[in-house]
């Protein structure tokens, strides 16, 4: 055969071979892929992602990196991704009135975009996270991020943007529908018992478009109630699970996806806080709620182990060399035998907001003075603010977790 045929005939069966491209509109309120109604189930975040399936997700979302490598494990796995491109936040100091700040971003996400637009694993675009938080005065905001927007449809006019904000504040999404039209999508990132109330307070001001709940998850650290010294106190594992239920049961029907924060750890406040994994790998009983909600299963059918009560026996104040008293009352629904590891932190110093990273925490091994399964003993610390940590494991691959803080003084 010539070869003037034989190469069309081999672009053609190569082509043939390769994952279509999805067909992703937006219809009113909903999403469509392929021409089927869609909900985008998921987590942001990255780390064991071949346990999502199972759970019922149907998509990642992510923040600007790691593009290629999450589309293709996406596709291995059956889901689809929110491709977020990460739009610097002006309470950094950049500023979008300068040419020599917005110049080499918007380079960066034209190949960004030129990159990805073609992955058969892609939902739709993510254009920039909180970029409006924390600021006094937004008005640079919402024409900046219909500038990417309106760069991404001109690239890729095949696929849905998204634009993420922290609540809706009194008029957020008032400001972002008059001033930036390109955008399909909204997504709004909730916590705690503010969740429920989102998809009304969207349609209140005026958003007629589908709406993804973007990060939802345990109420904040800005939200928990404060020791007498200031140090926020964090839900046990046990009731971020009966929260969560109450949240996706809350806006399952009226949102078009819901994305759980974060699927995976980082070090804020603590490094529970907003970790649906624990550093070693372990789930907690939030993947059971995910999974009930979203149709799935946890492995092997396991459940969690539950934590009932965890608090000092008396004081959380005490004197240097005195000793505090911890207990702890757990439970197992599958009735698997239980470990629990107790540790001590020093309390997180440097508190940043909008969610950056924090360094990591010291420990001290040494205040662990007797340990069991329902009770530790701690003293021998200086002067200063601490938690006690406690983790309870089923040996299946799910975990408790929960802590409290105290100090000495």
């Amino acid at each position: 055969m010539p070869i003037r045929l034989v190469l069309p005939l081999l672009i053609l069966l190569l082509a043939a071979a390769l994952p279509a491209r999805a067909d992703v509109r937006v219809e009113g309120t909903r999403l469509l892929v392929d021409g089927k109604p869609f909900q985008a189930h998921g987590v942001a975040g990255w780390g064991n992602l071949d346990m999502l399936p199972g759970l019922g997700v149907t998509t990642i979302r992510t923040y600007g990196d790691n593009g290629e490598d999450v589309l293709d494990a996406a596709q291995r796995l059956g889901l689809k991704v929110i491709l977020g491109f990460w739009l610097e936040h002006p309470r950094r100091g950049f500023d979008y009135a300068n040419p020599a700040h917005v110049e080499p971003q918007m380079a960066r996400l034209r190949d960004f975009v030129l990159a990805h637009k073609d992955h058969p694993a892609l939902l739709m675009w993510g254009i920039g996270n909180e970029v409006e938080s924390e600021l006094t005065d937004d008005s640079q905001v919402w024409p900046a991020i219909e500038e990417a927007a309106r760069l991404v449809k001109s690239l890729d006019p095949d696929h849905p943007t998204l634009a993420v904000l922290a609540e809706t504040g009194t008029d957020k999404v008032v400001k972002l529908k008059a001033q930036a039209p390109s955008i399909d999508v909204l997504g709004i990132n909730s916590y705690g018992e503010s969740v429920p109330s989102v998809p009304a307070r969207v349609r209140a001001q005026g958003w007629t478009g589908p709406l993804i709940v973007t990060e939802l998850g345990a109420i904040g650290q800005w939200q928990a109630p404060k020791t007498g010294w200031g140090a926020a106190i964090e839900p046990t594992s046990t009731q971020k699970a009966t929260l969560l239920e109450k949240q996706l049961s809350a806006i399952g029907p009226d949102s078009a996806g819901q994305i759980l924060f974060l699927w995976g750890w980082k070090q804020e406040v603590t490094h529970t806080w907003h970790s649906l994994l624990l550093p070693s790998g372990e789930w907690k009983q939030t993947s059971e709620i995910m999974a009930s909600a979203w149709g799935g299963r946890t492995p092997g059918g396991n459940r969690a182990p539950r934590i009932a009560a965890l608090a000092f026996a008396d004081s959380d104040v005490i004197a240097p060399g005195r000793e505090i008293v911890a207990r702890l009352e757990t439970s197992d629904p599958d009735g698997d035998p239980l470990t629990v590891e107790w540790e001590v932190m020093e309390e997180q110093k440097i508190l940043l907001k909008a969610g950056d990273a924090e360094p990591a925490l010291r420990r001290f091994p040494q205040a662990i003075r007797g340990a069991g399964k329902d009770t530790a003993r701690l003293a021998g610390l200086p002067a200063g603010a601490y938690r006690l940590y406690v983790t309870v494991r089923d040996g299946r691959g799910a975990a408790a977790a929960g802590n409290l803080p105290f100090r000495v003084e």
